[in-house]
């Protein structure tokens, strides 16, 4: 029997992420019977589940999500991103201290504050965390029917989400904030997750990176990190076409990838920048901050902030930025909190 010494704590999640500790199988399983048919033995002996099996990664997600959140109802059509709560909701933690670090420290819960959601897809998990965890009130906006429609579902059979949760449709896939944005509408904050890849290749290509790396890591235990979930195989299915273990087009890629959508994001920013407080971003590569940073100055943003994040070995980061000076921002709390 191969022995090892775990930390009984991931390390690099934020202090108030529920998440921290290792998977407690027993009691999600007490949570959500469903995952007990999913969690076998490791070669360490420790209780774990198949990262690689589609089910198996949701159904341990609506285990997390009824465990902490409350959340009785989830789920999402086969084809569309399966995410990792625990690095969701270290988003949404940071984007609290965000807020905190410019009033007085102070932590602003309610449905005063309000947050726009860009790309919230169909598994709605950042409005989730943000509601139960912050009270915050979420406008979620996608440029995908399906996905909107299946995030409603999960609203509508929730107590709780339907009064801190609306939903609305991007119709020009080529617009962040356009059309979505109404005319004196206010938001203390904005997220997005944007697309990685720049093409369907380099899409596919990542899919075989990420399915050698998972072969790879077979055994190790839960807790170090949830690899995406890949949809059922059809028997028509080639293993060169499965754009990744799980997700619709416009959530893998998009011509120029992370750094053309955010440049995009950032450039429409200014035009609705006295609406908003903090706009925030996820960036996924280091080597794509040059050029948003190069963005940001064009733009005219006058602070800009970049906050590491860290889930196990995996660094991420996202960019905040602001159109607010000093005065405005304590006077943008001070009205709104």
């Amino acid at each position: 029997m191969i022995k090892r010494s775990v930390p009984d704590e991931k390390s690099g999640l934020h202090p108030r992420n529920r998440h921290r500790q290792r998977y407690d199988f027993a009691l999600l399983v007490e949570a959500h019977p469903a995952l007990a048919a999913f969690v076998r033995l490791n070669q360490y002996q420790d209780a774990s589940i198949d990262f690689a099996d589609a089910q198996a990664v949701k159904t341990l997600n609506q285990a997390l999500l009824k465990h902490y959140y409350g959340i009785a109802e989830w789920d999402i059509p086969p084809q569309f991103l399966c995410p990792p709560i625990p690095g969701r909701a270290d988003y949404v933690h940071c984007l609290a201290d965000l807020l905190a670090a410019g009033n007085d420290g102070n932590m602003p819960y309610g449905g005063n504050v309000r947050v726009l959601d860009i790309g919230t897809g169909a598994n709605l998990v950042y409005p989730i965390v943000g509601q139960r965890e912050y009270g915050w009130h979420f406008v979620g906006t996608d440029i995908n029917t399906e996905a909107l429609e299946n995030a409603q579902v999960i609203v509508a059979a929730n107590p709780g989400l339907a009064d801190a949760v609306e939903l609305r449709l991007q119709r020009n896939a080529g617009a962040v904030f356009s059309g979505v944005v109404q005319e004196n509408e206010r938001f203390d904050l904005t997220m997005c997750n944007p697309p990685f890849h720049a093409s369907q290749a380099a899409a596919m290509a990542g899919t075989q990176r990420k399915w050698h790396n998972l072969e790879r890591s077979r055994g190790k235990p839960a807790g170090k990190g949830m690899q995406p979930a890949r949809p059922s195989r059809k028997s028509s299915d080639q293993p060169g076409n499965r754009l990744n273990f799980g997700g619709q087009a416009a959530e893998l890629y998009c011509e120029g990838g992370e750094e053309a959508f955010i440049s995009r994001m950032v450039k429409e920013s200014a035009a609705v920048g006295v609406q908003c407080l903090w706009f925030t971003t996820l960036v996924s590569k280091a080597a794509t901050l040059p050029a948003v940073y190069r963005s940001l100055r064009a733009a005219g943003a006058y602070k800009v902030k970049t906050i590491d994040m860290a889930q196990g070995q995996k660094k991420s980061r996202f960019v905040a930025w602001t159109f607010h000076d000093k005065a405005g921002q304590r006077a943008w709390s001070r009205e709104r909190w």
